[in-house]
Parts: C-alpha cells; structure tokens; sequence
C-alpha cells in the first residue's frame, strides 16, 4: 500500500550506513505483542497462537506484567483500553478507573493531618479497577476461556523469573517504600533488599489471587475473598474503604475522543484522563511548518515545548470526572481554539507564565501494551498503581500492592479534581490510537505527566517526518513534569547546537541521558488493511520488545 510505503517506510529498507534507529521493526502476517518485558509479550504471543483474540493476548500480557514489573502494575492498579475491529473499523474505549470511597472526603483527609492529599498510604487507596475491565474486555472481545488467559501468570508467579535489568533499578529505588509496611516487606524485598538483576523472585500470594480470579472471575476480587482481603488489610490501617465500595465499582465503555494531524485521525481516551492535552498539542503545532523545520532543529522542539505549556494548564485548569465536573471537551480540542493559543508562541522567546485560555463548548512510576491479531484487530491497552508499588500498601495474604490513584484528587472546593466520594480522579494513564487511510496503529508512552506530550511527539515524527513505528519511538524527546516555568528536560541526543539555541530563547534545560527514564518506554503495533501485513515496535528505554505470533509450523493431530 503506497500509504504505509511512503509515510512509515515500511517497503523501504535503511540505509546500513548511517542508520538512526537501533532496532528494526517486527514485521508478519501474524499477530504482534509490543509490551515493556518480554516474558509477557512473550505470553501474549502464545496467547494469539492459541486462536485468542487481541484483547485475549492483551489481558494475559497485562497479568504477566503485573507479577514481572510489580512496582508499576497489578490487580490493585486502574485501566484504560482501546479496541479496534478490524472487521467493523469500529473504536472502542474502556475506563476502568475506580473511585473513591464513599467515606474519604476532604474532612476526613483533614482529620488526619494532612493539608493535601496524600501520595502514600492507606488514604490514597481507591478501588481499584484492573479485574473488571479485564472482565469488560474479555466479554466483549475475548474468544479464549476466562481461566485460560491467567496461565502464564500463574506459572511465572510460582515458579519464579529472573528480574531484569530496568525492573531491577526502578525496584532498588523503592526500598525505603516498602520498607515502611509488613506486608510489602514479606513480599517483595529479598533478605531486606529489592531483587537483583538476574534474582530469581517469587510470589506465591499472588499467584493465588491470579488463580482465584481465574477460577471465580472479578467476584472473587470485588464481592469474595480477595476483596475480603482488601477490607481487612485498609481496617487495620484505619482505611474507610467498604464492601459496598468494591462491590458498585463498574467500569465504562467511552468514546474515544480525536483530532486530525496532516492528515492523520488522533484518537485518545476522554477525561477523566489526560488524552485531551495530546490532542490540544496537536492542534496547536500543526500551525506550524514542523516539517521545513525539520526534526532535530530548535524551531521544531520550541514549538511543541511551547505548546505544552498551553495545553497542560489547560489540562490542570479543566480535567476531571466528567460525572462531577462540567469539561469543556469539544472548546479544548477545536481548531479554532488552537489557532489562538498557537498566535501566544513567541518564536523567540519561551514562556515562563503561561496561563490556562479560555476555550469556551464550542460547537460540535505505568505500564503499555499493544497487540494486533492476525485479523487486525488492535487493542491499546495501559494500567498502573501510579507512583513505584502504588500507596506502598499490600493485601494480606494476596501479595499486590494497592494503587494510590487518590493523590490525583485536590482538597481545593474549586478544583475540577476536589476530592468527592465515588468520583474518579484526574488519571494520566492514556492508551491511543492512531489511523490514516488503510493504516491503523495503536501505541502508548508511559511516564505520568509525560504522557500525552510523549503521544504528541510521537504522532509528529511519523506524520510531520515520515518515520517508521520504531524509529519514532526511539527518537529523542524532552519532557516537561511540572505546569509552570521554562524548565524541561531533553534527551542528550538533541544536538549540542540545538540546545544552545533553545537555551537562548529562554528554555532552562536540564539535559539527560541518551535513552532517558523520564521521556517514558512505548509500545507501538500497526496493521496494514491492504496487505494485511502487521507492524510492531518497542521503545529501548524499557526491557520490552515486540514479539510476533508464532506461526502454525506443528499443525496439531
């Protein structure tokens, strides 16, 4: 298809020499799991050659991830989905946020002395929402049985996998964390200290709350004994979180909310999430010729810095549950909006004041993973605890950590994210999506605030630059985790002279490593409706990698 030939070079061969990216693409006719560790990619990938679906491959990579990278993931953790049909081109969006107790309320958070929300601990907690949304999921678009899905994660938390090297580091850094609970000590430091690279870890709690879950579906987590569990481990820690809680959370089908770009259909996940802002990106820089900039020149990484700024006020300003709060969806993303937040960029001079606009209702650490089936079917698929081992706090008997989504919500009466019971909290998890033509790709960049500057920068490498899924997730990005001043951090990749430049617009730099943490690890898979042929890739600032389905080589008897 001249589409995907010329826009993502997929028919065209890299040069050997001079080649800019590290790795190739993954390419079959078969399906594809992009995920951050390759022993769940690697289970996601049986999954499909079983006859599973991509949203079956999808759950049974996103279990695996929970038990091998424990600190970002799991059961106690929230989630967010998209799921596109092949066959009906339809796009679907799952939030699988959960709420807030119906007892945790800004007195309360008062009461026990705090002057704003707390980013650990048992006051942090909210229901988590990871098992019915695997469930939503699974009825929806699963074809596998339920139990079969929880295997892999089944064995592997029995039986032990060596940790690996990204898991290791971002591990040792919550020590002190965990350190703090008994529960999480038990579980999850070895003789007092986190898993080593190479340590072989084990975690026979959990296994059982994956076999519960497997055997009983979410019941045995909302309404039986893990969730019994879950109310026994926030009572004795003076939680408020009740039966009744656990038992009403249901997640919700959404429509995912979108933009153009060149030419390109931009699909995120409205709010609660932080979608929005990669959109309102979007359409700001798409005021500007990114392409005659160039991809590594000042002009072009002013810009999209520029306009980060614009959109994240925006976000903090108006983002929230929309079944509490009233958001201004369509104002936001408009091209007429855009258009006058994009004439406040000052090309030679950054902002350090930028200030929320007014856009009117117009008229009309996180873990990723993306998999495409070999009928095309994509799920973009994103979970978190949100910060390392989520509130710090871990289930009796069960072995996973309880997310703290809680630390989204603000104290503030006049915030859009005050604290309410049963509402959902700002989230910046977002899985995307992304489609022209013939050419369909789901893809997600991890790393809390950076998430949907990360998607904005993504979506313009391949449609402002023409590059392949690889190449635009390897490409140096910068980041910028705070909604006020002219900080931000830039990989050390941009050119010594580009930098120069910047700071002498006013930019303060802080420069880091080639493949640094903060710019967060993606995922990325694309199917070609014309060759039927799959794309897959995975960001080198994680341990992941793409792993294809393996063909029918051994036809069964």
């Amino acid at each position: 298809m001249i589409l995907a030939a010329s826009t993502l070079g997929s028919n065209r061969a890299p040069s050997v020499l001079g080649r800019a990216q590290a790795r190739s693409m993954v390419i079959t006719r078969e399906g594809i799991v992009a995920a951050e560790q390759p022993l769940a990619a690697q289970a996601g990938a049986q999954i499909l050659a079983r006859g599973g679906t991509a949203a079956d491959a999808a759950i049974a990579a996103n279990a695996v991830i929970g038990v091998v990278e424990p600190m970002m993931n799991g059961m106690g953790g929230d989630l967010f989905v998209m799921d596109w049909n092949a066959q009906t081109g339809k796009l679907s969006g799952l939030n699988s946020s959960g709420w807030a107790p119906e007892k945790l309320t800004p007195a309360l958070i008062r009461s026990k002395g705090f002057e704003q929300m707390p980013s650990e601990g048992i006051y942090s907690v909210t229901v988590p929402g990871v098992v019915r949304g695997w469930w939503a999921l699974h009825k929806k678009f699963g074809r596998l049985p339920w139990a079969e899905l929880f295997q892999p994660a089944i064995y592997i938390a029995q039986h032990g996998f060596p940790v690996t090297e990204w898991v290791s580091a971002y591990w040792s850094r919550s020590t002190e964390k965990l350190e703090k609970n008994a529960n999480a000590r038990q579980v999850y430091l070895i003789d007092g200290h986190a898993p080593r690279v190479g340590e072989i870890f084990r975690n026979l709690e959990y296994a059982r709350a994956l076999s519960l879950v497997a055997q009983r579906g979410p019941d045995a987590f909302y309404a039986g004994p893990i969730g019994a569990a879950i109310l026994k481990t926030s009572a004795a820690l003076d939680g408020v979180m009740t039966a009744a809680d656990l038992r009403d959370f249901q997640p919700q089908w959404v429509q995912p909310i979108s933009t153009t770009y060149r030419g390109w259909t931009v699909y995120e996940m409205p709010p609660n999430s932080q979608g929005i802002a990669a959109l309102e990106m979007l359409n700001i820089i798409e005021r500007f010729p990114l392409g005659e900039f160039g991809f590594d020149s000042a002009g072009a990484f002013h810009v999209k810095i520029e306009a980060q700024k614009l959109a994240y006020q925006d976000l903090r300003r108006y983002v929230g549950d929309p079944r509490f709060a009233e958001i201004p969806v369509a104002g936001m993303i408009s091209q007429r909006y855009a258009a006058k937040r994009a004439a406040e960029i000052n090309m030679n001079r950054a902002n350090c004041q930028a200030s929320p606009g007014m856009p009117g209702r117009a008229d009309s650490d996180t873990m990723y993973l993306a998999v495409v089936d070999r009928n095309g079917n994509i799920v973009s698929l994103i979970q978190s605890l949100y910060e390392a081992f989520g509130s710090g706090v871990v289930v009796d008997d069960y072995g996973f950590a309880l997310q703290d989504r809680g630390a989204g919500f603000s104290l503030d009466p006049n915030s859009p994210d005050v604290l309410v019971p049963h509402k959902r909290p700002f989230h910046t998890i977002i899985p995307a999506f992304l489609e022209k033509g013939g050419v369909h790709i789901g893809f997600g960049i991890m790393g809390g605030l950076n998430q949907a500057q990360a998607h904005a920068q993504f979506v313009s490498d391949i449609a402002d630059y023409g590059m392949n899924l690889q190449q635009a997730l390897e490409a140096p990005r910068f980041t910028k985790m705070d909604f006020g001043g002219c900080d931000v951090m830039i990989e050390d990749r941009v050119p010594r002279a580009v930098r120069r430049e910047l700071r002498a617009k006013g930019h303060a730099l802080r420069v880091l490593g080639p493949f640094a943490a903060p710019m967060g690890g993606g995922q990325a898979v694309m199917h070609d409706s014309a060759t039927g042929v799959n794309y897959g890739a995975s960001d080198p600032r994680k341990d992941g990698e793409a792993v294809p389905e393996p063909a029918p080589y051994f036809k069964r008897k």
